[in-house]
């Protein structure tokens, strides 16, 4: 069935979608069924089940297979996630960014992140503002051995389409408004916004990388 999710979903994507398949929670022989089906891009949301499918998966025997983290990450858990992966996702605060510049220079290091702004409606999301990533990013200078890739973010939690369909109106106006103010951030050009219920609402609005757990491996 797995197989089956994936060619119906990337028969929908266009070609330069990158689909990062959703495998928290979810066991590694479901893992195995979605790389044999041709995907190659996992992403985690808690350390501790990141490092101990790492550990299972040799990167020899799995050419290809890359690891993404889109969960909330604490500072003392930087070493069970930073070697693994290819893409931070969901880097949320400037305590952060500041101890995964640490974590890169002392491990020479470059480090991949996607900056995690805010906006649905839930006050309980993590996240930036709009004001304090235009700040942080005048500022990018200061993180050597950070690379600054684009933008996180998850629409409000509801079923109102038009609801979801502002919130990723305004990542990807806003998104369009960063690329302008800082040109020198060349590799400034990732959107990951959309999840299995509202990623072709995404895709209208400039979503560059889904994530996508349900629609691929069912309910957990």
């Amino acid at each position: 069935m797995i197989k089956e999710n994936l060619q119906a979903l990337l028969s929908q994507l266009p070609s330069n979608i990158q689909l990062v398949a959703v495998s928290k929670f979810h066991p590694l022989e479901n893992i195995l069924e979605a790389y044999d089906a041709g995907q190659r891009i996992f992403a985690e949301s808690r350390p501790q089940e990141l490092a101990e499918k790492v550990s299972q998966l040799d990167g020899a025997k799995y050419p290809g297979l890359e690891w993404h983290f889109i969960g909330h990450l604490q500072t003392n858990k930087l070493k069970m996630v930073l070697p693994y992966v290819s893409l931070v996702q969901s880097v949320d605060s400037i305590h952060l960014l500041k101890e995964i510049q640490k974590w890169g220079a002392a491990n020479d290091r470059i480090v991949n992140v996607l900056l995690e702004v805010h906006i649905g409606a839930e006050e309980t999301k993590q996240g930036f503002h709009e004001e304090e990533v235009v700040d942080l990013l005048f500022d990018s200078d200061k993180y050597p051995n950070i690379r600054f890739c684009g933008l996180m973010a998850m629409a409000s939690h509801t079923i109102d389409e038009s609801v979801i369909d502002a919130d990723f109106e305004r990542i990807d106006t806003f998104m369009a408004y960063l690329v302008d103010l800082f040109p020198e951030l060349t590799d400034f050009n990732q959107l990951s916004i959309g999840m299995s219920d509202d990623w072709k609402i995404a895709i209208h609005h400039g979503a560059t990388i889904i994530r996508i757990g349900t629609a691929i491996f069912g309910s957990r």
